[in-house]
């Protein structure tokens, strides 16, 4: 089998590394790939959006199956017209990627489907948008509409700091083309709760839930950024929770895309807030596997879950079961790069040592090689640190250890991802 995995971060080098694992005999493509992905397969000098140029790859280098990781190509066609082609893709078509690419339709379908989100609007002028944020309730949450490599939600404490946000995005550009539209809505409180599931557009197979950090300082302080960590399983996601996101959340949404003629394959990822009640509610859709959580969520699974990827981009799939269990506790710590994430510092070199232990996995996120073959920083996330462990907590210290022994010049890293659960486990 030849495999092609679109995207050169650490989501993507986790999902050759899960590839490689499952079938070893597998000729492995990374495009553009990175020096991780390297040492398990062949990367190609193509961007992720250039989609003819990824279509001729694939036909030139006689790709089976390709795995589509970042939300931009999908938003871009690159899973139709790979389809096109006759390669076989896991990931949405264009139509049904725009669940990620438009958050105003996202709401939309939510809105005709009776998935439970906050009660918002959307906006494509600025002052019938001041208008809404002058007669709601404070705290509001302002939202780019369009792909904004996750930069697009601000929480605004004050009414003032709402009308702020709207005006960079809709007057002044601050998000370009991706804040032309916004959504304002209503903050909801309680906790998150990242909840993929794979789909093949009727029927759902729900993987081991996680939780993402998204704040840059410990203690859930700092500004937003794509993510510092992740951790996997959840103790919040109960059986029952997780029934019910299928029956309110999932399945309500693949039958309005359906109806809408754009039915939706690949993995479906619902951000969600928990409230204190167990109510979930969704904050938004991304149309891919989401990141850093595939860092933790894959390492924990027992190996063979990328066979359900293939089978549902053939369009041959049978779940054997409903959820997914992790086998393992994972906890996934990002190495973040001085100035992340306005202004990322690159080129510092990485030391990055051999013997971390079995139970470490070091995904490449940010890095580049050197003519001289040094490893050195070269994005705002550089290194995902994924250890394992038979719970969240002994996971946690094991991520936090290794972290301690990569060096690079402005190494920035949480010394408490997972905290919510280990505190959980403290009080049990």
């Amino acid at each position: 089998m030849r495999v092609l995995v679109v995207g050169g971060g650490g989501r993507e080098h986790a999902l050759c590394w899960a590839l490689k694992r499952d079938h070893p005999h597998a000729t492995l493509f990374a495009a553009p790939g990175n020096p991780g992905t390297a040492q398990l397969g062949t990367n190609l000098a193509i961007a992720a959006t250039a989609v003819a140029d990824l279509v001729t790859a694939a036909r030139q280098h006689s790709i089976d199956f390709a795995v589509i990781g970042p939300e931009a190509p999908l938003a871009a066609g690159l899973a139709d017209a790979l389809r096109a082609a006759g390669t076989a893709v896991l990931g949405p078509s264009a139509a049904a990627a725009r669940l990620e690419a438009s958050k105003a339709f996202a709401k939309e379908v939510m809105a005709r489907a009776g998935v439970p989100t906050a009660a918002s609007r959307s906006f494509t002028a600025l002052d019938p948008a001041l208008a809404y944020i002058r007669s709601h309730a404070e705290p509001l949450v302002v939202k780019a509409s369009g792909l904004a490599a996750g930069k697009g939600a601000v929480l605004c404490d004050t009414r003032a700091a709402a009308a702020a946000s709207a005006r960079a995005m809709l007057a002044e550009g601050s998000l370009g083309e991706a804040g032309r539209e916004i959504v304002i809505e209503q903050f909801l409180a309680g906790e998150e709760l990242s909840v993929l599931a794979l789909t093949d557009g009727e029927r759902v197979a729900i993987l081991p839930p996680a939780q993402d950090h998204k704040r840059l300082g410990e203690g859930d302080t700092g500004p937003n950024t794509g993510g510092m960590g992740a951790y996997c399983p959840v103790s919040l996601a109960t059986p029952a929770l997780l029934e019910r996101v299928r029956r309110e959340v999932l399945e309500p949404t693949l039958r309005e895309m359906a109806v809408r003629r754009t039915p939706y394959a690949g993995v479906l990822y619902a951000g969600l807030m928990i409230s204190a009640d167990g109510t979930p509610a969704v904050l938004e859709f991304n149309c891919r596997f989401g990141d850093p959580e595939t860092q933790a969520i894959l390492p924990g699974l027992a190996p063979g879950v990328s066979a359900q990827f293939l089978d549902i981009a053939r369009g041959a799939w049978r779940p054997s079961r409903e959820v997914l269990a992790a086998e393992r506790a994972a906890v996934t710590t990002v190495l973040a790069a001085r100035g992340y994430p306005d202004a990322p510092e690159r080129g510092a070199a990485i030391d990055l040592p051999e013997n971390l232990g079995s139970d470490v996995l070091v995904f490449h996120a940010g890095t580049v090689r050197d003519l001289g073959g040094t490893l050195r920083t070269a994005g705002g996330r550089v290194l995902d640190v994924t250890t394992l462990g038979p719970d969240v907590p002994s996971a946690a210290r094991r991520s936090a250890a290794a972290c301690e022994r990569i060096t690079f010049d402005g190494k920035t890293w949480r010394r408490d991802i997972a905290w919510r659960e280990i505190r959980r486990a403290g009080a049990a």
